[in-house]
């Protein structure tokens, strides 16, 4: 409320709000009791994905790379791929695999090309949002906000908002909103909002929890 605001103005809206703040507050209680018991059940994910990247300032441009990705978690072990195929509808073989704290770029796909960054481990938290990561998890790493529910393909979703305790993150990356299938513990949708007009968008589709992955999952083509 502004300060100029009347105190029967200011009590009314005061007395409206605080039923539905404490109403959100229970629901989002109620998300992340049921991520963590999905979370202890959640070993691997297959899916579809659809990567994004809008940017409004100072030149509208879109940018559109589709592949399928992995995850897979074993107690603290974590590992993700993203083996993309198409970059505006043109072909491509560009990989991402992070395993043992270590991210591997390739932009061939080939192992003979990859690109070593060790400092993966730190993000691996940011990495696996959505993907298997407990209430507690992400209550350690985010501030949440609830946003309600919004069905995306047919399933009922748990929309979240989350802002990163770490300021160094935060500087970067100033919010995440994710749709959550809470059941299984997977992002349906992500939006990374890295500022000054730029963000990107994640779509997941043909969700696949629990099943065995192919044994190249977080691999590279070995090339010749």
């Amino acid at each position: 409320m502004h300060g100029k605001s009347k105190l029967v103005v200011f009590a009314f809206l005061t007395a409206a709000w605080l039923p539905v703040s404490a109403a959100r507050a229970d629901d989002l209680a109620g998300v992340l009791q049921r991520l963590d018991a999905a979370a202890r059940d959640f070993h691997t994910t297959a899916a579809h994905v659809e990567f994004e990247t809008i940017q409004t300032e100072p030149i509208p441009d879109t940018d559109v790379m589709t592949g399928t990705a992995y995850y897979e978690r074993n107690g603290s072990h974590f590992e993700m791929a993203a083996h993309l195929r198409e970059h505006n509808n043109r072909p491509t073989a560009k990989t991402y695999i992070v395993s043992g704290g270590v991210l591997r770029v390739s932009d061939t796909g080939k192992e003979s090309d990859a690109k070593t960054y060790d400092q993966a481990r730190k993000y691996e938290s940011y990495l696996m949002l959505g993907f298997g990561a407990s209430g507690s998890q992400l209550e350690e790493k985010w501030n949440i906000k609830y946003l309600g529910t919004e069905v995306i393909d047919g399933i009922k979703t748990d929309k979240l908002e989350l802002v990163a305790k770490d300021p160094t993150v935060r500087k970067n990356l100033p919010k995440v909103t994710i749709w959550l299938d809470t059941a299984r513990a997977v992002s349906l949708k992500q939006i990374f909002d890295e500022g000054e007009g730029q963000s990107r968008v994640c779509y997941y589709t043909n969700i696949k929890v629990n099943q065995p992955l192919p044994k190249d999952a977080f691999s590279f083509d070995p090339g010749k």
